[in-house]
């Protein structure tokens, strides 16, 4: 078996910009809702079970823990894990982590449904180098991240590793956070199957005290909320949900126990099971390939179509390890972030559908580089062409036509998160595979027997929810955990008209606490670099509060005013381009602008990650923590 490489195709229409602008209305206004992020079902009550943890039998049963640390970090996922490695190296390691699952590694831990792998063909061949760790004698399987690894899986020169393929999937992904996780020690510090629910700050003593659903107590000097963006499962508000007499799970709680197999696929039991899958995201174009093999029949039902850009996955070459100088990944990570927004280098390391899509730089300040107007025309129709290109892309690979009208996305390509496959679409060749395309509409509502769109019943055994995660609701909702700081002020009741921050991460009146997550932070597609600063730099603050013997610290009212300013001024042209978009997690479906919790306070920061990553480190470089509170 050979590679194949594949190639967007040329449109052989010609471009007539004000048609598609105008398509792009009409399709956007299809699926806009009055009851935007409320149209969702939390998983609670009857819809609980949803978010069972599918990969353990049952919680492991223990006495309540009281116990008392310096650091008490919540979440297993990279964000935790890379804000204990970046607190170990700042020699400070008398730290707790909390983890809800039975393991670590947060989204991978939970996201375990059946992806592609490399065939044993076409299994990386590397040579073993000096001071490199290089997995060659097995296949690496299951969910696989959209970013290439070389840039996502974090800390590769301290661990001395190199991915074996251009983008990793989830069995090489859990290997890494193995190494990580030894390499740090943080097996012994890490309480699993532990959620904490409440964080209260105690002024007298200067600490903070959380509760776990598990009746811990835990005082901590400081704390690091790493909970992370994809955790929070979304259900769609369906009637009739909890009436379906089949077998019905969310995709990031696979259940093998009802399909058979593994993250490789061979997912036996449903031989003889009509299945239907409700949503088309990037976690659909994934694993629908396998179900489509396994199945005696699948029904995709689709609101939105996906864009699905080539993939071109490939194994690590042995000259990629050879001339690696030190330092060489955060290059990459910044040329990536470069190439991504307005300040493109003329060298492309990366070279991937991030780097070559015009429609990227609204992660970066548009006049960065060039005049704002003359760009912003130059941007549109690029990115016009690129999304021509796609929907060519759907002509060449499906071959009934109406099926292929149906799969083609109208709208700017960064209105969704892009998707790279090259399976998806030719599934849709396969006898036993139908699309059910909704018309932006949705499904009407789950029968007993089946799902119902437009008044017919389309019978399954087997219902899986492919709907996604919570991503710009409450804090709190999100997260699970009520936080209260000074004077009994609840996080959640201080953003009621939008969050406030100091550089993304801290907040005027909740001292020593530090959040990670892209709200007014410097944001990259490559979500791992934000993790990477934001760990760096609450580990340096920490550090430094311990050299200085400061007590407390938080962000001063004034300098969180500032910060403020500066995300409304750089948020107007982000906002402006969401607001044009079908609706969809970037946009709040359809609300961005009208709500706050999707208002230009929960924009990112206007300039850029890497102008961000800079701010941070020239702040840590002039040593005087400006910005900030401290009690002695």
């Amino acid at each position: 078996m050979s590679a194949t490489i594949a190639v967007l195709p040329e449109s052989s229409s010609p471009l007539n910009s004000q048609a598609l602008a105008q398509k792009y209305i009409v399709e956007r206004e299809k699926r806009i809702r009055e009851d935007g992020l409320t149209q969702y079902k939390e998983p609670t009550g009857n819809f609980a079970r949803f978010q069972d943890d599918a990969l353990i039998d049952e919680i492991s049963p223990r006495e309540p823990i009281t116990d008392s640390a310096e650091v008490l970090i919540i979440g297993g996922g990279y964000g935790g894990l890379l804000a204990a490695a970046r607190l170990s190296q700042k020699g400070v390691t008398n730290f707790r982590i909390l983890e809800k699952g039975g393991g670590y590694g947060g989204t991978w831990y939970w996201n375990q449904y059946p992806g592609l792998f490399y065939p044993h063909e076409l299994k990386p061949q590397l040579p073993h180098l000096h001071k490199l760790l290089i997995f060659t004698d097995s296949q690496f399987a299951g969910a696989q991240c959209d970013i290439e690894s070389y840039i996502y899986l974090p800390l590769l020169e301290e661990l001395g590793y190199v991915p074996t393929e251009k983008y990793a999937r989830t069995t090489e992904i859990h290997k890494h956070i193995e190494m990580l996780v030894t390499r740090y020690n943080l097996k012994e510090k890490t309480i699993f199957q532990t959620e904490a629910k409440s964080m209260t700050w105690d002024e007298e003593i200067l600490s903070w005290k959380t509760e776990t659903n598990r009746g811990d107590h835990f005082n901590s000097k400081f704390a690091i909320t790493a909970t992370g963006i994809l955790h929070k499962i979304k259900l769609p508000g369906l009637e009739g949900m909890e009436l379906f007499t089949g077998n019905s799970f969310h995709t990031s709680r696979w259940d093998y126990g009802v399909t058979g197999g593994d993250v490789n696929g061979n997912l036996s039991k449903l031989a003889d099971k009509r299945v239907g899958v409700i949503g088309t995201g990037a976690t659909a174009v994934q694993m629908l390939p396998h179900l489509a093999k396994a199945s005696k029949h699948v029904y995709v039902f689709q609101r939105t179509p996906s864009t699905i850009n080539v993939r071109n996955n490939k194994p690590t070459p042995p000259h990629f390890c050879q001339n690696l100088k030190p330092g060489w990944q955060q290059d990459r990570m910044e040329n990536f972030n470069d190439r991504i927004s307005n300040c493109r280098q003329e060298e492309d390391l990366v070279n991937d559908g991030w780097t070559l899509n015009p429609a990227t730089s609204i992660l970066g300040k548009a006049d960065a580089c060039t005049d704002q107007v003359k760009l912003g025309q130059m941007m549109m129709m690029a990115d016009f062409q690129l999304m021509e290109r796609i929907r060519a892309r759907v002509d060449e690979l499906v071959e009934d036509k109406e099926t292929a009208e149906k799969l083609k996305p109208w709208y700017s390509s960064m209105c969704k998160r892009p998707c790279f496959h090259d399976e998806y679409l030719s599934l849709f060749n396969r006898k036993n595979v139908q699309l059910v395309d909704t018309n932006g509409k949705g499904v009407d509502r789950i029968s007993p027997a089946g799902v119902i769109v437009d008044g017919v019943e389309y019978p399954v055994d087997v219902l899986i929810y492919s709907t996604g995660f919570e991503v710009t609701t409450a804090y709190q909702r999100r997260s699970g955990i009520t936080v209260t700081g000074r004077n009994g002020v609840i996080l959640d009741d201080k953003w009621k008209k939008g969050p406030s921050t100091f550089h993304g991460f801290q907040t005027h009146g909740f001292p020593n606490y530090f959040f990670f997550g892209t709200t007014q932070s410097g944001v990259s597609a490559n979500f791992m670099y934000t993790l990477t600063n934001q760990s760096m730099h609450t580990a340096y603050i920490i550090s430094e509060c311990k050299k200085k013997n400061i007590k407390a610290v938080e962000a001063s009212k004034e300098a969180e005013g500032q910060w403020v300013n500066n995300i409304l001024q750089g948020s107007a042209p982000m906002l402006q381009y969401f607001t044009q978009c079908t609706p969809g997690y970037f946009n709040g479906e359809g609300m961005v602008g009208k709500h706050p919790e999707v208002s230009g306070q929960t924009a990112i920061y206007g300039q850029g990650a890497s102008a961000w990553g800079k701010l941070l480190e020239d702040w840590r470089a002039d040593g005087k923590m400006e910005g900030l509170d401290k009690i002695y």
